[in-house]
């Protein structure tokens, strides 16, 4: 059965200049599963710093990317910054079942890994390519208002939006459960420019909800 799906290709970027890289790969298999379970979808690591994350429904592939990099930037080490390359890839295919998703070559798991490696010859992180409709432009631009923010976020950033993605929570009870005054987690979410990162991925995720409604 076809269904309209996203796929996530990605790789960490700089992997073998971590010193530590069991606890990346680690962080990294916890996160993937973490995300995929949340979204019913499937989570695959490969060649050490690659994953892949299938998405029954696309609306929340975006939203998915961007928790995947905070996690990583949160927990990057002292001296380096953690983060990843991710393309986004969404349209109609069957679903891999229990397969590798390695092994998937459906159109949106062949166009994510084509994206990833235009995405590794240039400067940007994030991508994504809608293959059942054309993109006026305006998915593309707001893609790269995206990447820029978060290429801005120190780790105390990317943890307040990494728990704020994961749950509808107060500051104070952020803050409670950070070991810090709410002042603190204010002052880092408005370092993330968080109110415009959460319209924005609203707008994202009804964006993408679109065609499946319509389907």
């Amino acid at each position: 059965m076809t269904q309209r799906i996203a796929v996530l290709t990605g790789d960490v970027i700089d992997s073998l200049k971590v010193e530590d890289r069991q606890r990346l790969y680690a962080l990294l298999d916890q996160t993937l599963a973490g995300l995929a379970s949340r979204h019913g979808g499937r989570s695959e690591r490969f060649r050490g710093d690659g994953f892949q994350l299938a998405l029954p429904r696309a609306t929340a592939a975006m939203e998915v990317a961007i928790a995947l990099r905070a996690a990583l930037i949160e927990h990057s080490e002292a001296d380096q910054r953690w983060d990843a390359r991710i393309a986004v890839a969404v349209g109609p295919a069957s679903w891999p079942g229990n397969g590798r998703l390695a092994a998937a070559d459906s159109e949106p798991f062949v166009r994510s890994g084509h994206d990833l490696d235009a995405l590794s010859e240039g400067s940007s992180h994030l991508s994504l390519a809608l293959l059942d409709e054309t993109d006026d432009g305006s998915l593309a631009l707001l893609t790269r208002y995206l990447d820029d923010m978060v290429a801005s976020w120190s780790r105390y950033s990317a943890e307040v939006v990494r728990l704020s993605l994961e749950s509808e929570t107060s500051q104070q009870a952020m803050a409670d459960h950070l070991g810090i005054r709410q002042p603190s987690v204010h002052k880092r979410l408005r370092a993330a420019r968080w109110p415009l990162l959460a319209d924005t991925l609203t707008y994202l995720n009804e964006r993408l909800a679109e065609k499946d409604k319509r389907r």
